[in-house]
């Protein structure tokens, strides 16, 4: 990312800003965040404060990776959870997008909003877009728009009392935010080597976290293929290997090596290098072989022995770091898809309790390390689980220095409930003590989808009451639904008083849409 950046260094250049990436950026940049901790304590629990969020929910990503994700441009809609906050009267919202939001999904979400007119939300929410649907991402599209740019200041009311709420910060949400003249509430771009695939093994080691047998700091497809050989000598019956670029995300910079017929003996290193290309299998879809050693050599990563077991999990404890606080903010149970489950499908919430007060304790010294560091906002971190016996073993297997497909459920849970996760027990309680629980997908699919609008979906919903109920505080709750209409994508939030409540939910969103749509 900071190579990309530096090539377009004059282009997203203004004269009345410090040049992208400098050292003077650098400083710039570090004297708005220095105000944010005062920010937080001081504005942030005042709920009557007049304060200005900026959400730019740009998925700052390697875009040849993130092109290949089905509707990637409407994910953009996950961070409408936050436009919750506009329950605090006195809060304005500027949600700034790729392409515009249908009126229909930005209506629903307000009137999930309590003790609070729609009229007075919407008279303090600013939709803006950049009507640019490209495979840039979104940060990139505003910083060539310089009177976008100038329409997002004209609304902020207080800069002292102001900030960007983004997916994940690098370079290019830095030079926004100095533009902006706001902090961010997420980690400083110069820290974002701590959240890669090396590093996570690295820091997981230090901590005492059991890890995966492998190596970090891989640097080539030479390099890998000699840790492939590697691995294979000090284990012998090892099926598979996973090899995975430092910034890959959700699975899809992963590939998957599978040993076949190969032994330990003095011609392995070119009996692999000769079956790369045969036994090697790439997650994400039409990414070559070719494409994925490019980016390889670029960002180096990890080659790590795949983990197998009868019984296996996937859980993973989201944090948040304050200026003041560390804190556990939930655990959940990945569901992961694909040949070798490699793929993020979706969540359970919370994460088993047969493990979910064992992981959370178990990652509190990484959780420190990074504060130490300087890391300030959400992040997770990710874990192979395998049952042996009667006891789990868990396996460290990357931290993710941004906001990810469990924030958004867990934030809309929050807003609509006023609850908390409890680390200690490793349960949720609304603000009336009751327990809840979700299951949440970004990925329910189907050819038979396409062509349903968001207003069609809202018809549905309301039709066959799959719409969230306050007085129970349980239901379902929809999102990505810009992307059904054309590709059949969308996203569900299934929250009940029991995690089989929560499910038959999920179940009966499925059977309605299919009944629908046959």
């Amino acid at each position: 990312m900071q190579n990309t950046l530096a090539t377009k260094k004059s282009f997203y250049h203004n004269e009345t800003f410090p040049l992208p990436g400098s050292l003077s950026e650098l400083e710039t940049f570090a004297e708005i965040q220095s105000q944010f901790g005062r920010q937080f304590e001081q504005y942030f629990p005042d709920k009557l404060a007049e304060k200005t969020v900026v959400i730019l929910p740009s998925l700052t990503l390697d875009q040849q990776i993130l092109y290949k994700i089905s509707g990637h441009v409407f994910y953009e809609e996950r961070l409408l959870c936050l436009l919750m906050l506009l329950r605090m009267p006195r809060t304005k919202v500027v949600y700034v997008t790729s392409t515009p939001i249908d009126a229909t999904v930005v209506d629903y979400y307000l009137h999930l909003l309590q003790g609070i007119t729609g009229n007075h939300a919407r008279s303090r929410l600013v939709m803006l877009s950049c009507y640019d649907a490209s495979a840039k991402s979104l940060t990139e599209k505003v910083l060539e728009r310089p009177r976008l740019i100038r329409k997002i200041k004209e609304q902020i009311i207080d800069k002292n009392m102001s900030h960007l709420a983004c997916f994940n910060v690098t370079p290019f949400e830095r030079t926004l935010a100095v533009q902006l003249g706001i902090p961010i509430f997420g980690t400083d771009p110069e820290l974002l080597s701590l959240g890669s695939k090396s590093n996570s093994r690295k820091l997981f080691k230090q901590c005492g976290l059991p890890v995966p047998e492998g190596y970090e700091d891989v640097k080539n497809r030479d390099e890998v293929i000699d840790a492939l050989v590697q691995l294979k000598r000090k284990n012998h019956s090892l099926r598979k290997a996973v090899i995975k670029l430092n910034d890959g995300f959700s699975g899809e910079g992963n590939a998957i090596f599978e040993y076949g017929t190969i032994k330990d003996n003095p011609g392995m290193h070119q009996q692999i290098k000769a079956a790369m290309s045969g036994q090697l299998r790439l997650v994400a879809s039409d990414l070559t072989e070719a494409l994925f050693f490019e980016k390889f050599d670029a960002m180096g990563g990890v080659v790590e022995a795949f983990i197998e077991g009868t019984v296996k999990a996937s859980p993973s404890v989201q944090y948040r770091i304050t200026p003041i606080e560390i804190e556990v903010v939930s655990t959940h149970d990945q569901l992961l898809g694909g040949a070798d489950g490699q793929i993020f499908l979706g969540a359970y919430f919370p994460a088993s309790n047969e493990y979910n007060t064992t992981i959370a304790k178990a990652t509190q010294s990484v959780a420190v390390a990074l504060a130490e560091k300087g890391v300030l906002g959400r992040f997770s971190i990710d874990f192979i689980s395998v049952k042996e016996g009667n006891t789990w073993k868990h396996y460290g297997i990357e931290i993710n220095l941004r906001k990810g497909g469990t924030t958004h459920p867990l934030l809309m849970l929050q807003f609509l409930t006023d609850g908390e996760y409890n680390a200690e027990t490793g349960a949720y309680y609304t603000a009336s003590g009751n327990q809840r629980f979700y299951f949440s997908s970004d990925n329910l699919a189907s050819e038979k989808y396409k062509g349903l609008t968001p207003p069609d979906l809202i018809d549905i919903a309301m039709f066959h009451s799959l719409m969230y109920d306050g007085t129970s505080q349980e239901g379902v709750i929809f999102h990505l639904m810009g992307a059904l209409s054309q590709y059949g994508k969308l996203g569900v939030l299934c929250i009940g008083s029991t995690p089989e409540k929560a499910w038959e939910y999920y179940e009966r969103v499925i059977n309605v849409l299919n009944h629908e749509c046959s």
